[in-house]
């Protein structure tokens, strides 16, 4: 028998904005309102809303918290000051990654732990069983929490209409956090997001966070904000060179392949799970490498198309789409070490027709 897929406390008003409903993750997510393309542009220009309460959230506390965290994170969390947070990898022994999450600091002794949706009964699991060998108390909080994401240039003006006259949330730091009343509820509001763009997150009760929903687009109205769904999320990410589970990272691909070795913090006191692996990674260097490209091309390179090199196989595909920004095809792929330092000329198939890849730097919709 097939699972339902779950409903985010939102799923009611997603439906009254005209949402179109889609699978991800074990739950049923907007996928678009009026439309992946408006979406994307109006929070490059403007500002969008994202319901994003299908993430995990978990909490950890005690004497020993910060030691487990440095223990099965790769970043470094004993230097992070209350009120911040940071971005980290959690990895298997062998170096492939277990998922990528954002830790707050919320306590000299506790922390807030955002986890990707699709790996939260994994990531559970996984933590509440090292956390067994520390002085620590291991919480799974996902059903504590609503989340919504408002990111856009013009996100902080909007979320400023809401909050009390004594706090500048323009003052508050890129990765740092708020707890605070926002339109009469209590809530963290993060400095953080996944689109590239200023903005805020917002963790909140489930109960509240249809009304806040609302009272965000009713302060945003004039500006331009517009609710979004998960299309406009992932071109939105892929644009800024963000990295998703399952495709740029993955038990498979480590985060040095990933370019993500500044979140790994190999001289770190005591070491970390997968520290050796990567450490070993990094003295002889990754055997494969993530990149970015964009297609001069109307044809979308997608996930596991093979690249090539002078009709060899290379890499493969991890992520592609159309950038609502350039209006032609971007994405990601793995490639083999040696025909990056080659500068080989790579191509993939599409279509019967093999399409150059153009290697560029993130953010892809900006000039280089």
């Amino acid at each position: 028998m097939t699972q339902p897929s779950a409903r985010t406390p939102l799923y009611d008003w997603h439906g009254r904005h005209g949402a179109r409903f889609v699978p991800f993750g074990g739950w049923e997510m907007p996928v678009q309102y009026t439309g992946i393309l408006e979406e994307h542009r109006a929070t490059r220009t403007a500002a969008g809303l994202f319901d994003v309460s299908h993430m995990g959230e978990a909490v950890v506390s005690g004497p020993q918290a910060t030691d487990f965290l440095d223990h099965v994170c790769t970043n470094r969390l004993a230097d992070l000051a209350v009120g911040r947070a940071r971005y980290t990898l959690l990895c298997a022994p062998d170096g492939g990654v277990v998922d990528d999450i954002i830790v707050y600091r919320t306590g000299p002794q506790s922390y807030l732990l955002c986890l990707n949706a699709g790996n939260t009964p994994g990531d559970i699991a996984w933590l509440s069983g090292h956390a067994k060998r520390f002085d620590c108390a291991f919480r799974d909080a996902s059903a504590d929490y609503a989340q919504l994401a408002l990111q856009g240039p013009r996100a902080v003006e909007i979320a400023t209409r809401l909050a009390p006259s004594t706090v500048c949330l323009a003052d508050v730091p890129r990765f740092s956090f708020v707890e605070i009343l926002l339109s009469g509820a209590p809530m963290l509001a993060s400095r953080t997001g996944y689109t590239g763009e200023d903005g805020f997150e917002f963790y909140l009760r489930p109960d509240q966070a249809a009304t806040f929903a609302d009272a965000l687009l009713e302060a945003g109205a004039d500006l331009g904000l517009k609710p979004c769904g998960l299309g406009a999320r992932d071109s939105l990410r892929l644009e800024a060179g963000l990295p998703l589970y399952g495709h740029e990272i993955s038990r498979e691909i480590s985060p040095i392949q990933a370019g993500l070795g500044w979140a790994v913090k190999l001289d770190k006191p005591g070491g970390f799970i997968g520290r050796d692996a990567l450490a070993a990674e990094v003295a002889a260097g990754p055997a494969s490498r993530v990149v970015f490209f964009v297609l001069d091309d109307r044809r979308v390179a997608r996930a596991d198309m093979v690249v090539s090199s002078a009709g060899q196989p290379v890499g493969k595909i991890l992520s592609g789409t159309v950038s609502p920004m350039l209006n032609q095809p971007i994405g990601s792929a793995l490639v083999k070490r040696a025909a990056l330092e080659a500068k080989a000329a790579l191509t993939v198939e599409v279509r019967g027709a093999a399409i150059p890849l153009r290697l560029a730097k993130p953010p892809l919709h900006k000039p280089a």
